[in-house]
């Protein structure tokens, strides 16, 4: 592929746009379940558009800040190696940013996050701070240090599921239910299938480069049953909605289990090597699906 060095295309193919449905998807089922419990409460005038647009920039600002850092990091420590990577094509790795603007896009993509979120204390309250602090921690943490050790997919069901589902929920409502974390944790789930399906293509990389994890740790076969089995926990968690009487909300997601199933019995034929890629689209689509499915559930149920 013909990239200009640090032009448009360059910075677009680094931030990975395609991995926004796994930013915009929390956001969209915690702002989902706020508009319909502040409706059910009887709360009119309480949901803010405002603090809702804030959360999905925030959420989207951060998920490239992680990308960057990602990018980065792997070429650094020389996990992404230009001869044998299996997955997409990174911008450090193949010369298409420097090192030095890398490194500023990070610090900028950072404070920008920082300057979005800032507001939500207004409408959240100062817990908001703690909250977007850790936010941008973890996301140093997940690809300096965690990730090599196998914690992966807990920071993926916190960061990706309970952190912005519920904070979501809370600068909303300034409170969170049994529902909303339960709904937080299936969406973590949910997500953390895009980490296994790359961690599964990358598992003989990963485990020459010390990089221990989830997939490495347990192995080809269990991993697999691992990536079907948080499709369907998540499904089978839905049934909090269908308990509080939101049945559309349980049983419209169960359609995203057709194409979870159709997406693993793809993973277990392919089974290894660059051809793991379009799972891993296949996967973020699903994931983008799920979503969906249960904000319109909960939006019209």
């Amino acid at each position: 592929m013909e990239v200009k060095k640090n032009s448009l295309k360059a910075w677009v193919l680094a931030a990975r746009p395609k991995t926004l449905t796994g930013a915009a998807v929390p956001v969209m089922i915690g702002l989902a379940l706020a508009w319909t419990d502040a409706a059910s409460f009887y709360l009119p005038g309480t949901f803010s558009w405002v603090a809702a647009i804030l959360c999905l920039l925030f959420a989207f600002i951060m998920q490239v800040d992680a990308n960057l850092i990602n990018d980065f990091v792997d070429y650094a420590k020389g996990t992404d190696d230009r001869e044998t990577r299996l997955g997409p094509e990174r911008a450090c790795t193949q010369g298409w940013v420097s090192i030095d603007r890398m490194k500023q896009a990070i610090a900028g993509a950072t404070c920008l996050a920082c300057l979005v979120g800032l507001p939500l204390v207004g409408y959240g309250g100062l817990e908001m701070l703690l909250v977007g602090a850790a936010c941008v921690l973890f996301c140093f943490l997940y690809t300096t240090h965690l990730s090599y050790m196998g914690l992966g997919d807990v920071l993926v069901l916190v960061f990706f599921g309970l952190v912005p589902v519920c904070a979501t929920y809370y600068v909303q409502l300034h409170t969170v239910t049994l529902e909303v974390v339960v709904a937080s944790l299936a969406c973590g789930l949910v997500i953390d299938a895009l980490l296994l399906v790359n961690n599964f293509r990358d598992r003989d990389t990963d485990a020459r480069a010390g990089k221990r994890t989830l997939v490495v740790r347990i192995g080809a076969h269990p991993s697999l049953w691992l990536y079907l089995g948080v499709g369907v926990a998540a499904c089978l968690m839905g049934l909090v909605f269908g308990l509080n009487g939101r049945w559309l909300a349980f049983l419209l997601p169960l359609l995203y289990l057709v194409f979870h199933v159709l997406t693993w019995l793809k993973m277990k034929q392919t089974w290894q090597g660059r051809a793991l890629n379009r799972c891993l689209g296949e996967t973020a689509r699903n994931i983008f699906i799920y979503g969906l499915l249960v904000a319109i559930g909960l939006l019209i149920g």
